[in-house]
């Protein structure tokens, strides 16, 4: 986590996810509707072979974005990319998100805006059926660094709620209190760009925000700042962390939220402190969730244990949208560290189970995705999103997409060394 002096925080940017309600329901006096299903067992991984990664022609060491850490040229994309339905979501994916290219400033430092005017332009009409031959014309391949991957899973939680407090539904769902204030730390210093502080002003001091402890024991309480009352406040800590999610009202409808802010203070995954405590075995999130129901005392000390709180809104609308703030696509959308990937940008992965192995796009960031090829990988809603979110953990090698011509560009700049031929994909039994 990023140090930012005056001990005032830490930065916490997770994913910025926005969601549409679907018809308003109201509560009933009666017990909550049935909760989702939460003793699923995470997915069994289907083991694959994972692609070498490239070797860097000297000792990388880790930088403070991706041209600091390294560009290494990729093999040639021909025969790594497959037709099938993940490559065709990926498409329609990009071309989503191609606006958001055409604008934005890419904090990897490796694109300009006008690198991607003719991928986009081709891929507006290009035919979904032949998608793989579109990102094997328009990109060339490139490694970030070591190339090694990391890559997690999350998925769009549904789980009981109600608009208003009453009996089974008494966990409140909080919007942005108006005392929570942000403040962006590039427009005080240029090393500092890209960071974010959070907290409140008491006196004339910026001080943290509450940590989630105070905020669970009502620090927020009598001001009016619930959005949805949840049933369940394990359901309700898991979705905070997948950062949106819907609603399952008494009625049957559902409501969708998503991010609107977070109090600043760090994250801490509780599942690591969990096994490092003895208390589970893997560390999935359903084993996580059953051992917090069984100990519901322990359990609450181990869920304030990370500090981090997220505030939600209801909105209309496609969702959950990423931080690009189009609609994240399951199965092809990634969360990354944009200072590494530019977002927006297609991804290769090579992993050591196949069932996230393909292609996918750059559409979202996390407060846990840091560093280079670290992704988190969305499956959509549902128990089959469930079970394979829940238990994803798949390490091997990652491939960057950039535009034809891009790592020439660099080279010609003098930004990396000069390019030579693509070394051939090593075969894969």
């Amino acid at each position: 986590m990023r140090k930012i002096g005056l001990a005032l925080g830490m930065v916490l940017a997770l994913s910025a996810c926005s969601v549409r309600m679907i018809p308003e329901g109201r509560p009933s006096a009666g017990a909550p509707a049935p909760r989702p299903s939460t003793h699923g067992r995470p997915a069994q991984p289907r083991p694959a072979t994972p692609r070498p990664a490239q070797q860097p022609s000297a000792p990388v060491v880790p930088g403070a974005n991706a041209l600091g850490s390294g560009l290494v040229p990729g093999p040639a994309l021909t025969g790594l990319i497959g037709q099938n339905d993940r490559t065709v979501s990926a498409l329609v994916a990009f071309r989503q998100s191609c606006p958001g290219l055409l604008r934005r400033a890419d904090n990897s430092g490796l694109t300009q805006n006008a690198d991607w005017q003719v991928p986009c332009a081709a891929a507006s009409t290009w035919p979904l059926e032949t998608a793989a031959d579109f990102f094997t014309r328009y990109f060339e391949a490139v490694q970030v660094g070591e190339g090694k991957a990391f890559v997690t899973g999350y998925y769009e939680p549904e789980i009981a709620g109600s608009r208003m407090q009453a009996p089974g539904y008494t966990t409140p769902v909080y919007r942005r209190p108006p005392d929570l204030i942000e403040a962006d730390l590039g427009q005080f210093a240029d090393d500092l760009k890209g960071r974010k502080l959070r907290g409140k002003v008491t006196g004339q001091a910026l001080v943290p925000y509450d940590e989630r402890a105070q905020i669970e024991a009502g620090s927020l309480a009598g001001r009016g700042l619930e959005v949805a009352w949840a049933a369940d406040p394990v359901e309700l800590f898991f979705l905070q962390i997948q950062g949106s999610g819907r609603l399952r009202l008494p009625d049957g409808s559902l409501m969708r939220i998503g991010y609107e802010s977070q109090n600043g203070r760090d994250y801490t995954g509780i599942g690591k402190l969990m096994k490092e405590r003895g208390l589970i075995q893997n560390g999935s999130m359903q084993d996580i969730m059953a051992w917090l129901r069984a100990n519901p005392d322990q359990g609450r000390a181990i869920m304030n244990e990370n500090k981090s709180y997220v505030f939600f809104r209801e909105l209309n609308g496609a969702g959950p949208l990423g931080a690009m703030g189009y609609a994240l696509t399951p199965s092809a959308s990634v969360a990354s560290d944009p200072r590494y990937t530019p977002l927006g940008a297609p991804v290769l992965l090579s992993l050591d189970r196949s069932e996230p192995n393909g292609l996918w796009i750059a559409q979202d960031t996390g407060g846990a995705i840091k560093g280079a090829n670290r992704f988190d990988s969305f499956w959509g809603a549902g128990e089959d999103a469930r079970a394979i979110a829940g238990g994803m953990s798949a390490r091997g090698t990652a491939l960057l997409l950039l535009p034809i011509g891009t790592y020439s560009r660099l080279a010609a700049a003098g930004r990396v060394s000069a390019p030579v031929a693509p070394a051939p994909a090593p075969a894969v039994p």
